[in-house]
């Protein structure tokens, strides 16, 4: 058998160790060639590829982003008035005129999306779920969630001492547009004195109040976590909002600080390596087993698939009936709400 693998969407800490997963498992276990895909779907539609061997693949484990680069090229996005030929035809095209057996596709929701597409269409397709949010349904984790919770828990860690030092309210804005994954979860391991979800809301009031109590109980600083989704009334950068309404409201002295592209940098943690190998590993069975239009997923500890058809356009969110939400209100955490 013949397979191409591509990584599309944002980058992400891990998608190297899938992409050897699915590579090497291919190659030595099962026999099949492998083809790398440069710039995600836009490579498949200019045919920008190579022809992987075991050492293509190797000392690339530990490395973030992805030795394929990847590209937001969406295949089914129409363009008005265009009289080219629809890339979802010449990626049929190019995918036959490659011989494949399978396109393996590595991304998040809207990766997944084509990827259902596409084997409706009549290609055969895996995915394998990627993205630091964690909010792709299916699956109990996405790899590049562990690394960016890791990131973003040292950082708070180490605004503690400069915010006690200081005496002051320490806003720390996270990666989450619609998904507060990241928020609630380094939020909780670094210790927050406030999360703010997307899904949950939140009342500016009662933040403020959070942090007066706190100070009126003699606790000389805040630390408070936001995910960049939260809805805010102006433009401003969510972070710049919160830390200027908690300032003029309670007198505090308050700073923010937006983590932005650090959490998805860098080399991957040990916990994404080894599942990013594991979906991997069972990508590979898959298309052994000609078990086509699947994503890989992890369920408990257990790697399996699910239909791509279920998977598409759907989102797994933080709801308030999370055990680390329930956890955090037990211990006086303020998620925005009296």
């Amino acid at each position: 058998m013949k397979i191409g693998i591509l990584s599309s969407g944002g980058d992400c800490p891990g998608i190297n160790a899938a992409i050897r997963g699915v590579g090497k498992t291919a190659m030595m276990h099962y026999g099949m060639e492998v083809i790398g895909i440069h710039n995600g779907f836009t490579g498949l539609l200019n045919n920008e590829i190579e022809v992987f061997n075991e050492r293509s693949l190797s000392g690339i484990l530990n490395l973030g982003g992805t030795i394929l680069g990847t590209s937001r090229e969406k295949p089914f996005k129409k363009l008005l008035h265009s009289d080219k030929p629809e890339k979802a035809n010449i990626i049929r095209e190019n995918y036959d005129a490659l011989g494949l057996d399978c396109l393996v596709c590595i991304g998040g929701n809207g990766t997944q999306k084509t990827a259902s597409k596409l084997a409706a269409i009549g290609l055969n397709v895996i995915g394998i779920p990627k993205t630091i949010d964690n909010d792709i349904w299916g699956t109990d984790i996405t790899f590049g969630f562990d690394t960016a919770v890791n990131i973003a828990t040292e950082a708070i860690d180490r605004l503690h001492s400069t915010a006690s030092s200081h005496k002051r309210v320490m806003v720390v804005e996270v990666m989450g547009h619609q998904a507060g994954w990241i928020a609630l979860h380094a939020g909780m391991a670094g210790g927050a004195d406030v999360i703010l979800l997307p899904e949950l809301g939140f009342d500016m009031e009662a933040v403020n109040n959070a942090i007066t109590k706190r100070a009126q109980q003699g606790k000389p600083y805040s630390i408070v976590v936001v995910a960049e989704g939260i809805e805010v009334p102006d433009k401003k950068r969510t972070a710049v909002h919160i830390t200027k309404a908690i300032e003029k409201a309670t007198g505090i002295e308050s700073r923010e600080t937006v983590l932005g592209y650090i959490q998805r940098g860098g080399s991957p943690s040990p916990f994404d390596r080894n599942l990013a190998t594991r979906l991997g590993g069972k990508a590979a069975e898959l298309i052994a087993q000609k078990d086509f239009g699947k994503m890989v997923c992890i369920t408990g500890n257990k790697i399996s698939s699910i239909p791509l058809s279920e998977v598409a356009g759907k989102l797994k969110l933080v709801t308030a009936t999370d055990d680390l939400v329930k956890q955090g209100l037990k211990m006086g955490i303020s998620f925005g709400h009296e």
